[in-house]
């Protein structure tokens, strides 16, 4: 006769803990589960929603800024773009064939994400503009395959 009072007890503080969570107005045990099982449908949906636009941010990201640092020969490259094979080797490849040599690099490789931020120093004087162009050239043939 305890047993089944205890488990009536635990699961009225269940049923109340459930009911706090989800919001709930409704008192009888079926409205409950069915509000719990609504808000968890609910959840759901919105957790799609959200795997969704973080894949559509990770596939589209190309961001390149080039900046000159004033009064020397050095540029800061900062690059982040979707993670692809090799790509790091491509650029400092490109880095190698505008006769630019890398003073500092720092790279980070998550699971998804590419970045790197370089300081170069070029004995001659480089376009900012060109420089852009070139590794936003190669991050697309790279993201394309």
């Amino acid at each position: 006769m305890g047993c089944k009072m205890q488990r009536r007890v635990a699961l009225r503080r269940k049923l109340r803990t459930l009911r706090t969570l989800t919001k709930s107005k409704s008192v009888k045990k079926s409205s409950i589960i069915k509000d719990a099982s609504l808000y968890l449908y609910k959840l759901r949906v919105q957790l799609e929603a959200i795997q969704k636009h973080y894949h559509y941010l990770i596939n589209h990201i190309q961001e390149v800024k080039v900046d000159k640092v004033a009064g020397t020969e050095y540029v800061v490259v900062k690059v982040r773009c979707k993670k692809s094979e090799e790509l790091l080797v491509s650029i400092l490849e490109a880095f190698e064939e505008m006769n630019v040599n890398v003073v500092e690099a720092r790279l980070n490789n998550s699971n998804h994400l590419f970045r790197m931020e370089a300081i170069l120093h070029a004995h001659h004087h480089i376009d900012a503009i060109i420089l852009n162009q070139t590794i936003l050239s190669l991050i697309q043939t790279h993201t394309r395959t």
